[in-house]
């Protein structure tokens, strides 16, 4: 896992400190409180526009709410002073209920409301809204979920952007379990509130991942496996040297044997799956190396050890995760295996773990890997990015330290251990210490001009910073270095939005990265995304339905899933209300 493959979060939740939301809406996985949605994308463009609805409130006293009622109040709509008439009579009714309300005697406000509702001339569709609503929330309070939805419904049918009943009723789906419908719902009431209602916002982020979570097991589970292109695999062999399985194996065995020998090697070849497998590897032809790593395992071969490592590596490079683990477990428990096959499969194994959010026996994995092969640089460098994901952030420098101490020329590492203490500067606010991460970002890429990763993680530091022009600068070195990397092309895409908010600029680069890996999930989630902020939301379900195939875990698939989902909550809403966030 790659630490700069995806963007990582900055403190602060959006406005000019940070990311803004519709980029925070793309980090996976991270603890960003309004990150699980493209449903917040607009969040401060909202802001900056958002007059009326979240303005307006219902002042006490007046006989009928407008759309915008205060939707976290767990209070009746206050007392109406009318004179007698049938809307009068009801009005008491209903100022009667509210007493009843406020002592908490929930079943006597309920006749009250009932009565108000039966007394209230049927063409006042505000005051018998606000009825509904009063009766929903004496419901609530006796946990009736069935009963507040249905009056909200009858509220919201009299007057449908009545936020306080909109919000009571997504309220009652949540308790109901009908996602869907909560969601729909507390969509309508973010756009109404201009998405500036803490408590609308976390339930709608709650069912977001829930739903998320919900689609992605179900899908997972029965997904094709997927070969990913030749560039991730690549890069994925590349973050590892202490690796057996993806050393050149075959050169290595010819400089061992005398040059007529060479006859017996080849033989050697033709007999040994394991042997085939890395053959097929070098030539890039990926999908025949677990059938022929299967061969190996079955013969017993002499390669048994690594040719499971290998299969192993494959299934979880498809996204198999079910398949790898009986065979990195196997090559753990070999005790008179390489030490050296044993530690890759533990990082494997931690790796796999801690995408299945189990971080707990992902570090255990680790410490396992360290205690077995304390040399093995590769484990350091791993845990340290398993300890940056877990936001351990001195334990990471401390890991990539070692991993720099073994292996000094590790231009990935130095990069890594920068980009941690830059992630902890940042977050502590402290300037000081961010010019002394950014100093040490420029260290490196003099030291290791030609490492790519180097230049990646600067330009997101630099991004932060809103150095746009600069981290546009590295973008650009990483596109010299490494042409076909397409998450580069997206990363610089993103940034031209950030930057300029050049939308056109920023979808060529990103179609750019399409081109290059017609596999890149990251390239079509924040195709999405961008098509989300323009209001083309039909395109956007397709973009994000898009990445979902392509995910490469469950927890990946469950975040697209949450886009998705809000994408196609807004489409909902927009058709029932007439209701749509703006556009950029």
């Amino acid at each position: 896992v790659m630490a700069a493959s995806k963007p990582v979060e900055a403190p602060g939740g959006g406005g000019t400190a940070g990311l803004p939301r519709w980029q925070l809406a793309l980090v996976l996985g991270a603890p960003v409180l309004l990150g699980a949605g493209a449903i917040y994308l607009w969040g401060r463009r909202a802001a900056r526009r958002g007059k009326g609805a979240s303005e307006r409130k219902t002042p006490e006293g007046r006989a009928s709410p407008g759309p915008g009622g205060e939707g976290g109040s767990g209070q009746p709509d206050g007392p109406g002073h009318e004179e007698m008439s049938p809307l009068g009579r009801a009005q008491a009714a209903k100022n009667k209920g509210n007493k009843y309300f406020k002592a908490g005697k929930y079943e006597l406000a309920i006749q009250c409301y009932t009565e108000a509702i039966s007394l209230c001339p049927p063409e006042k569709n505000l005051d018998l809204s606000t009825f509904y609503q009063n009766r929903a929330a004496a419901y609530e309070q006796l946990q009736k979920w069935t009963e507040v939805a249905q009056d909200c419904t009858k509220a919201v049918e009299l007057n449908p952007k009545y936020v306080k009943a909109l919000f009571r009723r997504a309220k009652a789906h949540e308790k109901l379990d009908n996602k869907k419908e909560c969601l729909e719902d507390v969509t309508a009431v973010c756009i109404l509130e201009a998405f500036q209602n803490q408590q609308s916002m976390l339930l709608a982020d709650k069912v977001l991942k829930l739903l998320g979570k919900e689609k992605a097991k179900e899908k997972y589970k029965n997904r094709e496996p997927l070969m990913p292109s030749p560039q991730f695999i690549k890069s994925y062999f590349s973050s590892f040297t202490d690796d057996v399985i993806s050393q050149p194996l075959l050169k290595g065995e010819k400089s061992d044997e005398d040059k007529d020998k060479e006859g017996e090697a080849s033989e050697v070849k033709e007999n040994s799956g394991y042997l085939r497998a890395k053959q097929y590897m070098e030539e890039e032809n990926y999908d025949k190396i677990i059938s022929e790593s299967t061969k190996e395992i079955e013969a017993k071969g002499k390669y048994m050890a690594e040719a499971l490592l290998l299969r192993a590596t494959f299934y979880l490079l498809i996204g198999n995760a079910g398949a790898a683990k009986p065979d990195l477990d196997q090559v753990i428990s070999m005790e008179d295996a390489n030490v050296k096959l044993r530690a890759n499969a533990l990082i494997k194994r931690g790796s796999m773990y801690m995408q299945q959010q189990q971080p707990v026996l992902s570090t255990q994995d680790f410490n396992m890997a360290a205690d077995i092969d304390p040399q093995n640089a590769d484990v350091y460098h791993h845990r340290g990015q398993l300890k940056i994901l877990l936001d351990q952030i001195e334990e990471a420098v401390e890991d990539f330290d070692e991993c720099i101490r073994l292996r000094p020329n590790s231009a990935l590492a130095q990069a890594q251990k920068c980009f941690a203490l830059y992630r902890q500067a940042y977050t502590g606010s402290n300037a000081l210490t961010v010019q002394a991460a950014m100093k040490g970002f420029e260290d490196v890429i003099k030291k290791f001009p030609k490492c790519a990763e180097g230049y990646a993680l600067y330009a997101q530091a630099l991004t932060d910073q809103q150095q746009f022009g600069k981290a546009d600068e590295m973008y650009d070195k990483c596109i010299d270095l490494e042409p076909d990397n397409a998450t580069t092309y997206v990363h610089k895409g993103l940034l031209q939005l950030q930057w300029k908010q050049d939308l056109d600029k920023g979808l060529e680069l990103i179609s750019k990265a399409i081109e290059i890996d017609n596999k890149c999930d990251f390239a079509y989630e924040t195709m999405g995304t961008i098509e989300v902020q323009r209001g083309n939301l039909d395109k956007a379900i397709e973009m994000f339905n898009k990445a979902i195939n392509l995910a490469k875990s469950e927890m990946e698939m469950a975040h697209l899933y949450s886009l998705c989902d809000a994408a196609y909550a807004q489409t909902e809403v927009a058709k029932k209300y007439g209701l749509k966030p703006p556009t950029l």
